[in-house]
């Protein structure tokens, strides 16, 4: 392929790192991971509501890595509140999914602007020069890909199989029980998932710039191990 096709391949690869960096560290910064709806168990029973009545209450709760805010409505008018996840709800949260989660986050947010740098040094150098050559390119690809399922599967698990919305929700609440109705997976979270397919794509523009997959076997290396076996 023609130098000038492989640099126009490397910086698309390198921008896209570079764009996939700047997303998850806005992502992390931001509480717009989930959003769910919360009802207000006790006072929707207490006064038997149904319908348009579940209206008064329900409330709504937003939140991602650090911190997030909602209403809890029980009938007598929404009432607004913040909260953070450190210090306030390390007693309430699977502590050890959430720190996981965001040390996964830092990880790729290091691998991915190392990625940048190992594209722009393929576009502008020698890929050869980059630690182990077009491997290394491969497999940062792939680790930064894998980080980022990562995160994402931590986050889903911490969010659908511990109740993270409905914990948050009942946090220092004394009077009344909440339960989630329905959870959203909003922008942040899919920044990530975007971030996870871009890796997988610079795998596929690596290839595309004519370097074999780690560990394919090239025409030429085939056909001199079948002629050697035939030799013998």
């Amino acid at each position: 392929m023609p130098s000038q096709q492989k640099k126009v391949i490397f910086c698309t690869a390198g921008a896209l790192s570079f764009l996939c960096a700047l997303g998850v560290v806005t992502a992390m910064g931001t509480p717009l991971w989930v959003k769910a709806t919360i009802l207000c168990k006790t006072g929707a029973l207490l006064v038997n509501a149904s319908g348009q009545e579940l209206d008064k209450f329900t409330g709504e709760v937003q939140y991602g890595l650090f911190h997030g805010e909602g209403t809890r409505q029980c009938g007598l008018g929404a009432r607004p509140f913040q909260f953070s996840f450190f210090p306030d709800l390390l007693k309430a949260v699977p502590v050890s999914i959430h720190v996981n989660t965001i040390l996964f986050s830092v990880i790729l947010i290091i691998l991915t602007m190392a990625g940048t740098a190992f594209f722009l040094c393929s576009a502008f150098g020698k890929p050869l020069e980059v630690p182990h050559g077009p491997l290394g390119l491969y497999l940062l690809s792939f680790i930064s890909g894998s980080c980022g399922c990562l995160v994402m599967a931590l986050f889903a698990s911490e969010v659908k199989i511990h109740h993270l919305s409905e914990k948050i929700a009942n946090f220092q609440e004394r009077t009344h029980a909440y339960k989630t109705q329905n959870e959203n997976y909003t922008t942040s979270f899919w920044v990530v998932f975007i971030c996870f397919f871009v890796h997988f794509l610079n795998g596929l523009l690596i290839r595309l710039a004519g370097f074999q997959f780690p560990f394919a076997k090239s025409k030429d290396t085939e056909t001199a191990n079948v002629a050697a076996d035939l030799m013998y």
